[in-house]
């Protein structure tokens, strides 16, 4: 099995403060991880810092960018366990977008739709929400989403285990247990040796 990790931003921006009124949730923006320490970490939103309008597929950083200018970005971390044939999927769908990025835009329209409470999409065309469930879904993971998407809708999936809220830019990943690590190794590797495994 892997884990994915979904995690939920408010920057506290004008426009995500405008999502925040139309939404009244906590959380104005979603993104999706492949790893626990959020390096491979993406979604749709701002191509520069500074303009909001710029939008379309970014790979984000804790400490680049967009979060980093909105240094007291709040977030909520979520993980997910999936299949290794689930994690391919989404990882090569990314990949795929990642790859032909040009070719894809920012669903501004379909952003503020959602405030009132209508679906308007564009092919090639996501929000970041709408981009989250497609590679979910792409990848048969269950996740019940409405059709109209909001981020903190990404709360209600079955399995999600919350790992940090807080600012953002504190996030670190749970430390790994060194000893532990190398205990399990040599375990591994004496068994193997031994012809047990």
């Amino acid at each position: 099995m892997k884990k994915i990790y979904i995690i939920l931003t408010h920057t506290g921006t004008a426009l995500s403060k405008i999502i925040k009124g139309f939404t009244k949730d906590e959380f104005s923006h979603v993104s999706i991880a492949l790893d626990i320490e959020l390096k491979e970490m993406y979604s749709f939103g701002r191509l520069n810092p500074n303009n909001p309008f710029c939008g379309g597929f970014v790979h984000e950083y804790i400490d680049k960018g967009t979060f980093k200018r909105f240094y007291k970005t709040r977030a909520k971390v979520y993980s997910l366990e999936v299949t290794e044939e689930q994690y391919r999927s989404i990882k090569r769908n990314i990949d795929q977008i990642k790859n032909s990025k040009e070719d894809y835009k920012f669903n501004i329209i379909g952003l503020f739709a959602v405030g009132f409470h209508k679906k308007i999409k564009k092919q090639k065309s996501f929000y970041c929400a709408e981009f989250i469930k497609y590679v979910m879904e792409k990848a048969d993971i269950k996740t019940d989403l409405p059709d109209i998407v909001k981020p903190e809708d990404f709360k209600n999936i079955k399995e999600l285990q919350e790992i940090y809220g807080g600012l953002l830019r504190k996030y670190q990943s749970p430390k790994i247990n060194v000893v532990e690590s190398i205990r399990n190794n040599l375990l591994m590797y004496t068994n193997k040796k031994e012809g047990i495994i």
